[in-house]
Parts: structure tokens; sequence; C-alpha cells
């Protein structure tokens, strides 16, 4: 990642493997240009609101989509997406919830929050591929945004 302004998609992932798996989809379907992982709630919302290491990112500087694993550490998802919708400048950010909780208490939970959608990780290799493929060319080519 040359520039952090630049950042289209943020993906929120503690799990080395799923996060590298998401960056393959998106590559392979040359839509991993601009990508920042992160490996926890809290570094998710440093970048987001711009504090701490992101405290020099340009403020109006937001990801297209963030991709949005809710078993975190430090701050988990569910609170991470609570900050988002809640804030005026950044709730309108589309967030995908990424995750392997079949919960239905999590899907009713993010729902509430203001989710965008939510999908449970495929186990396999090729499903899971595709669904970040397809959220990837959903969000960034289809999708009409307000700004």
């Amino acid at each position: 990642m040359e520039n952090i302004n630049d950042v289209e998609i943020l993906i929120v992932e503690d799990n080395p493997n799923d996060a590298e798996m998401a960056l393959r989809a998106l590559k392979k379907n040359n839509l991993a240009n601009n990508v920042l992982v992160v490996e926890d709630g809290e570094e998710a919302l440093d970048f987001i609101f711009t504090k701490g290491k992101y405290s020099g990112k340009e403020k109006d500087s937001r990801p297209k989509i963030i991709l949005l694993d809710l078993k975190l550490p430090k701050v988990d998802g569910l609170e991470v997406l609570r900050e988002v919708k809640a804030d005026e400048e950044t709730k309108i950010i589309p967030v995908v919830i990424l995750t392997s909780s079949k919960e239905e208490s999590d899907l009713v939970e993010s729902y509430k929050l203001g989710v965008n959608s939510y999908i449970v990780k495929p186990v396999d290799f090729d499903k899971f591929v595709s669904a970040v493929r397809d959220l990837g060319l959903y969000w960034l080519l289809l999708n009409q945004r307000p700004y």
C-alpha cells in the first residue's frame, strides 16, 4: 500500500489465513490495488477515525467498503460496527460482516447496528474466494456511493 489515503477496502481480520485468502480473491479479480488489512478492532477504529498511528491520514479519506470479522482481539467487530454506524461522517461507509459466526444473536445485532450485509465465511476455499470476489465486484463496481 503506497498511500494510506487511497484505501478502498479495509479488511478487519485477525486470522492471517482468512485475510490472505480474501486478498488472493481480490487480486485474482484485479480488485486489490488499495487494500489495507488490520488485525484487530482497535486498529480498525484508529484507521477509520484517524487516531493513533493513522493520525496523519486525511480525515476525509474513507474506504469504499469495510469487510469486518466479528470475533476480534481488543475491540470486537460489533463494537467497531457500532462506532462506525453511530458517527455522522462514517455511517455511510458500507460494512459487510464476513465471519464464521452463525449465531442468530450476532446476525440480529449486526443488522440492528446498521450492517449492510452479513456473510458467513464458507469453509470451502473456492467458495470463500468466490464470495469475496462477488463482494468486491458488487461494492466497488456496481454499488453507487453518495461520496
